[in-house]
């Protein structure tokens, strides 16, 4: 579980699906996770595109911790992203401890686009996160 004032940070990968002409796009990163609550987090990205041209997609979320067991959690998460696929995220994961600072963390998030010529992807993430 999460405790307030609690920091974290850590690599992360995703599948962007849905992108049009592109095809599904493989991001990878790095998220940064600061507990300003024991339930409430936020969860700032940094995420390369790994396409033609060159892209990065910033991101910040908040999410809402669910404690299913003593070391695994649920929770919605609704944020915002910026590049060249930008809008408003809406999604769910979940965060299981595997070690005394580490967990493994799974998710996926809808983008709604703000460009209209752009579709609204599905991004599919993994990663890990060093909690100090």
């Amino acid at each position: 579980a999460q405790d307030k004032g609690n920091w974290g940070v850590g690599p992360q990968i995703g599948i962007y699906t849905n992108t049009g002409a592109d095809g599904a796009i493989f991001g990878i990163g790095a998220t940064g996770r600061y507990s300003f609550t024991d339930t409430w987090r936020i969860q700032p990205s940094l995420t390369a595109l790994c396409k033609s041209g060159c892209s990065v997609d910033i991101a910040a979320d908040v999410q809402y911790l669910f404690e299913v067991a003593s070391s695994w959690d649920v929770y919605p998460q609704a944020g915002l992203s910026a590049n060249d696929i930008g809008g408003i995220n809406l999604g769910a994961g979940t965060d299981f401890n595997v070690a005394r600072n580490w967990d493994l963390s799974a998710g996926f998030k809808w983008m709604i686009q703000t460009a209209k010529w752009h579709k609204n992807p599905i991004i599919i993430n993994i990663g890990a996160t060093y909690r100090f």
